[in-house]
């Protein structure tokens, strides 16, 4: 490991002193002076090492990103225990609620796709809740693919956290994102106690075969493949 050098610990610094002020005071109070008083060194350096304000932004952005999306992945060794799939994926929803309430304006720059779209950390916590998934499938309880529920559990957490910081902090209501979970949950989860006259049982077989394909260790890398073609196309077919 490489030892963090004098310019490291100078970035790092301005960093959290930006994030802070994104917390506390929104984007407006993110100036190169205020960054430089907080962090105690001269505004010059922030433009050398971040170009401009919307540089040091995208690198808060992704600092306090990566924060997240590191305890969203440990927890996965956590939840693993507990042996419901589905309250883990219950769980990972409060989680990201939670953290888009406590960090408003990081999180409308992280909505931004022209943004999103580059950061290793959002994508980390997006490889967090396709693992999240993919328990759900292999034990038998998603009826549709993956990749479709995973699309659908971000587009809806995305919508929830942006919908209620429309409202002040004391106005809004908790129970929105709550009903909006359970409705991706209906239109995605095969009910435990119905599943066997609800669902199509040759749909649900796929979509547990296709989570744990990987692991099919009695088939060649090409047959898994091959497999994994057959089942997508099972799986989509309606």
């Amino acid at each position: 490991m490489t030892p963090a050098t004098p310019r490291d610990d100078v970035r790092e610094r301005i960093i959290a002193s930006a994030a802070a002020l994104l917390r506390d005071q929104g984007t407006a109070g993110v100036t190169t002076r205020a960054v430089a008083e907080r962090a105690g060194i001269q505004a010059p350096t922030i433009y050398r090492l971040f170009g401009d304000k919307e540089g040091l932004l995208d690198a808060v952005a992704e600092w306090t990103m990566a924060t997240f999306s590191a305890g969203k992945v440990a927890d996965l060794d956590v939840e693993r225990s507990w042996g419901d799939p589905i309250e883990d994926l219950r769980h990972g929803w409060h989680q990201t609620v939670r953290f888009g309430l406590e960090h408003p304006d990081l999180f409308v720059l992280l909505s931004d796709p022209r943004r999103g779209r580059d950061s290793p950390a959002l994508a980390a916590g997006v490889h967090a809740l396709e693992e999240r998934v993919r328990r759900v499938a292999s034990s038998g309880r998603l009826r549709v693919s993956e990749a479709h529920a995973v699309a659908l559990i971000h587009a809806a957490g995305t919508g929830a956290v942006l919908t209620l910081l429309e409202h002040p902090s004391d106005a809004r209501d908790p129970a929105v994102a709550d009903a909006l979970f359970e409705a991706v949950l209906g239109s995605i989860i095969v009910p435990e106690a119905t599943a066997a006259s609800t669902e199509p049982a040759h749909r649900t077989a796929a979509v547990t075969l296709r989570a744990d394909a990987a692991g099919l260790d009695a088939l060649s890398s090409a047959e898994r493949s091959l497999l994994v073609e057959w089942l997508d196309r099972v799986i989509d077919a309606r």
